[in-house]
């Protein structure tokens, strides 16, 4: 490929789906040392992409706090100026089809991410559910690079190595892990009786156990329970968000929800053990890499209903995300064991 060539990856969000993107990206620079590549995307995500070399950034959020469709146009000319010629769209929302047209008449060669929406519904109807698994997001995400012009092989996911952020002192012998039981949606949040057992028996089995939770009531939990239990550590508001990768980096093993810290863990190659109660993994969400014995979810004929986890549960007490954290527990002792 030409030298001069300059490709555009855009994701905007949400957190999850951009941490997947680097997988991509970084699959990207592997492949194609003497391209230049700028990621699109907020500006609190760019540290995902530390990792990667040589990767320049354009950021949703205007200097000046521009926005809406004025920012869209001004990026079309920031992303012009700065000599883009490809453009991988990996969202296909308004905004990027947009700024896709605007560069398209500018020359680029341009391709957007196929959402396989159709089969995605037919995991989640009522009735009759195909869960057929479909093919990962970082898959497609590849698959868009392709068709703009820039085929790469994913590689398999390896452990990183990062520094523990201070305020947790020494890495120490012993098993540590993560648990993030919480999501923006209700559907796929660990409910709050078996939380509590799990930290409980987490704490009890393992030497050092780390709480991932963003602000508010999640904030009280994780800090009753480091009231609690003398090895349990409330992470919110201690670190920034790329030192929470670095935390998930020196673990044996993380639990997460079907939330952006399964992406976070990925990134570092810590082995996660998922829970699944709305959604599915047949959609192809699930964290790169991942085995599947270790994606926990109930057998029930209502789920999955959602592809996304916004949907409100028809029987009011989301008893798909009712997985025993016993069931949990054995999974996280046979990781790191």
């Amino acid at each position: 490929m030409p030298k001069s060539d300059r490709i555009l990856v855009v994701r905007l969000s949400a957190m999850g789906d951009v941490a997947m993107t680097v997988h991509a990206v970084a699959a990207l620079r592997r492949a194609y040392p003497d391209v230049a590549i700028t990621m699109l995307t907020r500006r609190a995500w760019v540290p995902f992409f530390r990792d990667v070399e040589r990767v320049d950034f354009l950021t949703l959020e205007g200097a000046n706090g521009e926005k809406g469709v004025a920012r869209v146009f001004q990026l079309a000319s920031e992303a012009a100026a700065s000599g883009v010629t490809h453009v991988a769209d990996l969202h296909d929302v308004l905004r990027t089809k947009l700024l896709r047209a605007l560069l398209r008449l500018r020359g680029c060669r341009v391709a957007k991410i196929d959402k396989e929406k159709a089969l995605k519904e037919r995991a989640t109807r009522p009735t009759d559910k195909d869960l057929t698994p479909l093919r990962h997001s970082v898959e497609r995400y590849a698959d868009v690079l392709s068709k703009v012009g820039y085929p790469i092989e994913l590689p398999q996911v390896e452990r990183y190595e990062r520094a523990l952020p201070a305020p947790f002192g020494e890495r120490s012998e012993g098993r540590w892990i993560g648990i993030a039981p919480f999501s923006k949606q209700e559907g796929k949040t660990y409910p709050a009786p078996l939380r509590e057992q799990l930290v409980g028996l987490a704490a009890e089995e393992f030497d050092r156990v780390f709480i991932f939770s963003g602000g508010g009531a999640e904030r009280e939990f994780a800090g009753a329970m480091e009231s609690r239990h003398p090895n349990v550590t409330a992470v919110f508001g201690r670190i920034r968000l790329d030192e929470e990768v670095d935390l998930m980096a020196n673990l044996d093993a993380m639990v997460s929800m079907d939330s952006s810290a399964m992406h976070m863990a990925s990134l570092v190659g810590t082995p996660t053990v998922s829970v699944w109660g709305a959604t599915h993994p047949a959609t192809g969400f699930y964290g790169w890499g991942s085995s599947s014995e270790n994606r926990l979810q109930l057998d029930l004929p209502c789920r999955p209903c959602s592809v996304y986890g916004e949907k409100a549960c028809q029987f009011g007490d989301y008893r798909c995300m009712r997985v025993a954290p016993e069931r949990i527990i054995e999974r996280l002792r046979a990781i790191t064991q």
